[in-house]
């Protein structure tokens, strides 16, 4: 990928340089808008705004966040940033999408789940839960990640794997594990090997990895997630914010990463470059690969125009987390749109993030 334009980085810096191609001054000042006020009015603590187009880029972080460097707990763009690295194997030929899950984890038996396969994981028809019923619990003892893997092998499924669509950060989970196996890696090496060097993603990891806690963006608390603590007091030892979860690198929502990282690793997918996974890799995985009748979805990525905001085509993928993150891009138009807050996904309708997403997309089909 060519060295890309900086058109504006900073706190509230004038947004005066020229735009981005194809995009209206107006509606990028809006998006931009939407951040600063909601940090202004205290809505989040922080935030951070990537758009690229072509070679031209924009960036702009508010609120805490000092610069475009600031990381973020990403949440559920964790998935396909893990399944990149377990893709990492797959072009050297060390799985097949059909093979079995039982083949790399011989524990994985009984009742459907030798039916389970590693395509099934990777786009969430598994049959797998999302959040294993025990979450609570494995949580507040701070278990380790190989005792998620333990109950996930063990927990009843949903339904006949391929049969029905759930989205399964457990489906994540496992892949993981397989990839650990496979390796012979600990993940969060993996993750290092595999996709933040060679994207030259500077500022990201899995768990903590090189950085410290105090350098990250902490998480609001209230309307998070009930997985996540919810801004239950007695959940502090566990919760999103918490030393555990921070340098536990949950494959399915542990990842921290700047919203220009972010934008990175879509690029690897936009323009098929090579530098993680081999172009032909990269093009599978942001296609399709869910029967008619279930949610459509790629491997580890949500694909569609729902998948960005209303004007995106259906060829858009990317993923968006319950921490307050958003990530797309979109082959039609070459843009890609990051939105990284602190705020719950769920806390408030319409969420910043979206509203923010909106006025970009909005922006580059005119």
């Amino acid at each position: 990928m060519n060295r890309r334009t900086l058109l504006q980085v900073g706190v509230g810096t004038a947004l005066t340089s020229p735009l981005l191609a194809a995009v209206r001054k107006d509606k990028l000042e809006a998006a931009a808008e939407v951040l600063t006020s909601a940090a202004h009015h205290g809505q989040i603590s922080a935030a951070a705004l990537c758009v690229r187009q072509g070679k031209s880029e924009f960036v702009k972080a508010f609120g805490k966040a000092k610069d475009s460097d600031a990381m973020f707990l990403l949440g559920s763009i964790s998935k396909p940033m893990s399944v990149t690295a377990l893709m990492t194997l797959f072009d050297q030929g060390k799985f097949g999408l059909e093979d079995p899950v039982k083949k790399f984890l011989p524990e994985f038996t009984g009742g459907s789940r030798e039916k389970i396969t590693i395509r099934h994981l990777l786009t969430h028809v598994s049959g797998l839960p999302d959040q294993l019923p025990e979450n609570n619990m494995l949580r507040s003892s701070q278990a380790s990640l190989a005792k998620f893997v333990e109950k996930t092998v063990a927990t009843p499924l949903l339904f006949e794997p391929g049969t029905n669509y759930s989205y399964s950060s457990m489906a994540i989970m496992l892949a993981a594990e397989i990839a650990q196996r496979i390796s012979g890696k600990n993940f969060l090496s993996l993750m290092d090997g595999a996709l933040f060097g060679p994207l030259e993603m500077k500022h990201s990891a899995i768990g903590l990895g090189r950085f410290k806690i105090e350098e990250l963006m902490p998480c609001q608390s209230d309307g998070a997630a009930p997985e996540s603590g919810a801004g239950d007091p007695t959940a502090k030892d566990w919760d999103w914010n918490s030393p555990y979860w921070r340098k536990l690198g949950a494959p399915w929502g542990g990842v921290h990463a700047s919203a220009p990282d972010v934008a990175r690793f879509l690029a690897e997918f936009l323009y098929a470059s090579g530098n993680a996974v081999k172009p032909k890799t990269a093009e599978l995985m942001v296609r399709n690969h869910n029967p008619k009748g279930l949610t459509p979805r790629g491997l580890g990525l949500a694909v569609g125009a729902s998948t960005g905001s209303p004007g995106c085509s259906e060829r858009t993928f990317g993923h968006s987390g319950s921490t307050g993150t958003l990530a797309w891009a979109d082959p039609a138009t070459e843009t890609i749109c990051v939105v990284l807050t602190t705020l719950p996904s769920r806390a408030v309708k319409p969420h910043p993030t979206t509203s923010a997403s909106d006025l970009v997309a909005e922006a580059v089909k005119e």
